[in-house]
C-alpha cells in the first residue's frame, strides 16, 4: 500500500468509455395500463462507466491518468468530456467520430435492486483514420507511462489490428499492458503482461468448462501459453483470484455482503494495473486487487474505491492480527485523518509497558471506554534506557509493541523514539489524551493538544517495577 502512495504511476487507459445512467426510485403500485410496476422517479445520475470506470478507479487510487478513446459526435460525448475533467483524467486524444454513438447504459434502479437495463451504442469498428491518431499519440507519449490498461467492451475502439499495435508498442518500451478482454477470440491480446478474464469468460476463450481445480489449471495454463501472457490470472468472483505458473495459487477474498457486482472488473483491472505500475509483485498486486473487488461490490452502482478504503477493510481483516496494528507516524497520520472524516473519537495513551500485566490491560480498558478509538504510543528501547537505566527494558520494542497490538482494547500502537510521545500527539491530535490517576495535578505532556484529559486509577499492586523486583528477589511464586 506504502508503495502505490508514493509512486503514484503515471497509467494510459484506452478502451470503450461509455456512460452508466442511473434512475432512480421506488415501486408501490401496478400501472393500470399494464400489468408492470409504476416507478417513482426519486433522482437520476449519470457517471462514467466501461473504460471510464477503470479512470475513476485509477483517479481514487491517486493515480494519474491519460485517456485514449473514441466517441460520437453527440451530446452524450461532450458529457463525457466534462465528467473527466471534473476528475482531472488527462484527455490526451479523445476523438469524435460522425455517424457513432457514444454508449449510454440506462439503469433503472427500485430499492437497491436493478430491474431493467436499457442501451443506446455503436458497437462497429473505429475508422481507420481513428486508430491510425490514437496510436500515433500513444507512441508519442508512451516514455512517460509505467503501465498500459486496454479496457475492451466490445464497442469498436480496441480493434484487432490497433490492439495487436498497442501491446507490440508496450512491449517494445517495456512497458506492462493489462487486458480487461472481451469475447471468445483472445488472439488479438497475444504478449499482453496480462488478462483479467472471470471464469465463465476463460471458459468461453479456453472452450475449457471450468468446474474443478482440475479444470482451472488446465483452461489457466492454456491461456497463459497459446496467448504468451507473462502472467496468466483468472478471477473466481467470492473465491478470489487464481494466479498460474506450474500450478495454481488461489489469492482467496473474504465474504462480505454483495449489493452490485456492476463494475467489479473494472476495479479488478484499475487496482491490478496500480499495483503492477507501482512495482509490486504479482502475488502482492493480485491480493490487492481482491480488496479493492471487495470493497467495491458492498457498494450499489458502478462504484469506485480508495486506498483509504482499503486500508480500512484490511483492517477489519485484520483485527486478530497484531502485527497489522502496529503503524509508523506516516500510517497512523493518514489513518487517524480518516477517522475523524468519519467522527470517531480518537483516545490516545503511551507508556513503556515493559512487561505486560493486569494493571496495563485494565487501565487501557477504561482508556478504550473514553472513546472509539484507541491509539497507544509506546517508548523505543533506546529512550526507555534514557529513562530508567541501562537495565531496561526487560522486554524489546518490537516484543512490546506486539503484547500491546494483541489486546482487543488497541487499536493501534505506535513506537515513538524520543523521551516523551509530544511529537507523536502533535501527529494524532486526539479528542482524549489519557494518563495514570498518578499524574493528578502534574502537567500532561500533549494536554495543551488534546481536546481533554482524563487521568485513570491504576489497579492497586501491579506494576512492572513490582514484577521485577520480585523476580530480583526470587519470590515471584
Amino acid at each position: 500500500m506504502d508503495k502505490i502512495r508514493e509512486k503514484k504511476p503515471n497509467i494510459a487507459v484506452i478502451g470503450d468509455i461509455m456512460l452508466d445512467h442511473y434512475i432512480w426510485g421506488s415501486c408501490n403500485r401496478i400501472s393500470p395500463e399494464a400489468p408492470v410496476q409504476v416507478l417513482e422517479v426519486n433522482k437520476e445520475s449519470t457517471v462514467l462507466g466501461g473504460a471510464g470506470n477503470v479512470i475513476n478507479n485509477l483517479v481514487s487510487l491517486d493515480a494519474k491518468v491519460s485517456v485514449y478513446t473514441v466517441l460520437g459526435n453527440d451530446d452524450n460525448a461532450v458529457l463525457v468530456e466534462n465528467l473527466l475533467n471534473n476528475i482531472n483524467a488527462t484527455c490526451r486524444t479523445i476523438i469524435k467520430q460522425d455517424q457513432r454513438t457514444t454508449s449510454r447504459k440506462s439503469r433503472v434502479i427500485a430499492s437497491s435492486q436493478q430491474i431493467i437495463r436499457f442501451d443506446d451504442e455503436s458497437k462497429d469498428d473505429i475508422s481507420l483514420h481513428s486508430q491510425f491518431e490514437l496510436f500515433e499519440s500513444l507512441s508519442k507519449n508512451i516514455f512517460s507511462y509505467d503501465a498500459i490498461l486496454l479496457s475492451d467492451y466490445g464497442k469498436g475502439v480496441l480493434t484487432t489490428t490497433l490492439t495487436k499495435d498497442i501491446i507490440q508498442l508496450a512491449k517494445a518500451h517495456g512497458k506492462p499492458i493489462l487486458v480487461d478482454p472481451k469475447g471468445e477470440d483472445y488472439s488479438k491480446y497475444k504478449g499482453a503482461t496480462l488478462l483479467t478474464p472471470n471464469k465463465k469468460e476463460a471458459s468461453l476463450a479456453t472452450k475449457i468448462n471450468i468446474e474443478d481445480d482440475v479444470s482451472l489449471l488446465k483452461a489457466g495454463m492454456k491461456l497463459k501459453n497459446e496467448i504468451e501472457l507473462e502472467y496468466a490470472i483468472i478471477t473466481l468472483s467470492e473465491d478470489g483470484i487464481a494466479i498460474f505458473d506450474d500450478t495454481i495459487h488461489i489469492i482467496p477474498t473474504v465474504a462480505r455482503e454483495v449489493y452490485d457486482v456492476t463494475g467489479a472488473g473494472d476495479t479488478v483491472l484499475a487496482s491490478l494495473g496500480i499495483a503492477i505500475a507501482s512495482e509490486l509483485g504479482i502475488h502482492d498486486a493480485c491480493e490487492f486487487a481482491n480488496k479493492a473487488a471487495a470493497v467495491v461490490v458492498a457498494k450499489v452502482g458502478s462504484a469506485t474505491v480508495t486506498l483509504n478504503e482499503i486500508e480500512e477493510y484490511e483492517h477489519s481483516l485484520n483485527k486478530g492480527q497484531a502485527e497489522s496494528k502496529i503503524k509508523d507516524f506516516k500510517a497512523i497520520e493518514r489513518i487517524v485523518r480518516r477517522l475523524k472524516s468519519q467522527n470517531r473519537k480518537i483516545v490516545f495513551t503511551n507508556g513503556c509497558f515493559d512487561i505486560l500485566h493486569r494493571g496495563h490491560a485494565t487501565y487501557l480498558q477504561k482508556a478504550k471506554e473514553q472513546g472509539d478509538i484507541l491509539i497507544v504510543g509506546v517508548n523505543s528501547d533506546e529512550s526507555i534506557k534514557r529513562l530508567k537505566g541501562e537495565d531496561r527494558p526487560i522486554n524489546s520494542l518490537e516484543d512490546r509493541a506486539y503484547l500491546l497490538a494483541a489486546l482487543e482494547s488497541v487499536d493501534f500502537v505506535v513506537p515513538f523514539y524520543e523521551d516523551t510521545p509530544y511529537e507523536l500527539i502533535k501527529v494524532v491530535e486526539p479528542h482524549i489524551l489519557v494518563k495514570g490517576a498518578d499524574y493528578e495535578g502534574k502537567e500532561v505532556v500533549g494536554s495543551d493538544i488534546a481536546d481533554e484529559v482524563q487521568l485513570i486509577e491504576f489497579v492497586d499492586g501491579k506494576s512492572t517495577s513490582g514484577i521485577i523486583g520480585k523476580i530480583s528477589k526470587g519470590s515471584l511464586c
